[in-house]
């Protein structure tokens, strides 16, 4: 998405409080001292005081402190870095973006730290932290952190300066997101060619499994992603893994199969969001709405974003709860543009509400994000408008690749009909009722009011 996330802008302006705070503070002594060298910006930003009571939470108030007490600075540019990836580690953790913001203020940290490192590094006749290793460094952390906060350009032009000057197979897995974000798909698939040569595992097999997916190999997919979340061990990566390999099983047809790998999800970490979406999902597709709505809740108080909502608010639709869902719906009104803007043009267009807004914010997704989502939600806001004929043009464009996936089935379905193309309407339709479980409750009953099929 462009738009930082709401809950991204109060993270920032958490920080930049503490930050403020932090300065202040840190004049004060460096005018007491006589004036002793301060840390640089970016440095202070990264050490604003860090509370909470997890696991997490602790290590990175650690890290900060030992950062703070040691002088040494070949020591600290390793410190720093550590506590970049423990931001990174925090935002995937806590689904709060503003940790990648202060992953991407350690990066900028460690870059104005390299000089310093070198010097010492000469004085104590050690071997050189060279400038390139800590810059090097510097840019997977940065560039990590700009591709989370859905600033893909930024991301692929630190990665194309990585595996030019480095090449290591991180650069390259770096170097795929922020293509195949950008709906280059064909460099993104020799990019993860690269980095599955030089390091197979779990991150690799991961990246494979969502490109095969992409390209219609639903089988190739289920494969790879079962190999990641194996390889994975009890990490979080592993509850990902399983999580997404549950959506990729629900919408093969393998009910049962998906069930099992959100249980593996579930397992590995109780209350993991996208592990209680995807089960919410399989719930619905086996009716057992009440069991549903329990997990979605669970899943959307995690994490707030609009997939949870529009997918509680069809589930407690379907169990009868109007009112409750008209109050989910509200919310999502109040922070879907900010916090998704892609999800919530495809809510609005699926409910037919606001059709100017939901082409807008589409249009506004497609100048960062030119992937097949990205073209879908474009194509269903233009047909919501009444643009049939360029809202046919653009679906074509989202199914270029032959993914599997019965919303693409439906919207296609709906649009061609729309643009007067009766007969792939029918195709498109056929193919969206054989995995209709796999829709929402709201999107089935639009499918069925097609009639087509």
């Amino acid at each position: 998405m462009s738009d930082l996330s709401l809950k991204t802008k109060m993270s920032e302006l958490l920080c930049l409080i503490l930050v403020i705070a932090s300065l202040i503070a840190s004049s004060a002594c460096h005018r007491a001292s006589g004036g002793a060298p301060a840390m640089s910006a970016p440095c202070e930003f990264a050490l604003a005081a860090h509370s909470g009571d997890g696991k997490m939470d602790q290590d990175i108030a650690r890290i900060q402190q030992e950062i703070r007490s040691n002088a040494k600075p070949f020591q600290t540019t390793a410190m720093i870095e550590k506590l970049g990836w423990s931001f990174v580690e925090k935002a995937r953790e806590s689904f709060d973006p503003g940790y990648y913001k202060l992953a991407e203020q350690c990066a900028l940290c460690l870059e104005s730290k390299q000089g310093a490192s070198q010097s010492a590094d000469q004085s104590a006749n050690r071997p050189l932290s060279t400038p390139r290793s800590i810059h090097s460094a510097a840019l997977l952390l940065r560039g990590h952190a700009l591709q989370n906060l859905h600033r893909f350009s930024e991301a692929e032009k630190i990665a194309r300066e990585l595996v030019e000057t480095r090449g290591l197979a991180y650069d390259f897995g770096l170097l795929g997101d922020a293509l195949i974000e950008q709906g280059k798909t064909d460099e993104a698939a020799l990019a993860y060619q690269k980095m599955m040569d030089m390091r197979p595992g779990p991150q690799a097999y991961g990246r494979a499994a969502h490109l095969r997916w992409l390209k219609g190999d639903t089988e190739g997919a289920r494969a790879l992603m079962l190999m990641s979340a194996q390889a994975a061990g009890e990490t979080e990566s592993a509850a990902w893994a399983w999580s997404k390999l549950a959506i990729y099983e629900l919408q093969a047809g393998a009910v049962k199969r998906a069930h099992a790998a959100c249980d593996a999800a579930l397992r590995i970490r109780p209350d993991y969001a996208p592990g209680l979406l995807a089960l919410g999902r399989v719930l619905l597709a086996e009716n057992k709405t009440g069991e549903a709505v329990a997990a979605l809740e669970r899943a959307a108080r995690l994490n707030p974003l609009p997939e949870y909502q529009w997918t509680l608010a069809d589930a407690l639709s379907a169990a009868n709860r109007g009112d409750d869902a008209a109050n989910i719906e509200r919310r999502l009104a109040e922070s879907g543009p900010a916090n998704d803007p892609r999800s919530y043009s495809l809510f609005l267009a699926t409910r037919g509400r606001e059709p100017d807004v939901a082409l807008r914010l589409a249009e506004e997704e497609l100048k960062v994000r030119r992937d097949i989502y990205t073209l879908d939600a474009l194509a269903w806001a233009q047909s919501a408008k009444g643009d049939a004929a360029e809202a046919w043009k653009t679906m074509r464009s989202a199914l270029a690749l032959g993914t599997a996936d019965a919303r693409l089935y439906l919207h296609a379905a709906a649009i061609s009909a729309q643009a007067g193309e009766t007969a792939r309407a029918k195709i498109y339709a056929g193919k969206a009722s054989k995995f209709a479980f796999s829709l929402l409750p709201g999107e089935r009953i639009r499918l069925k009011r097609l009639n087509l099929v």
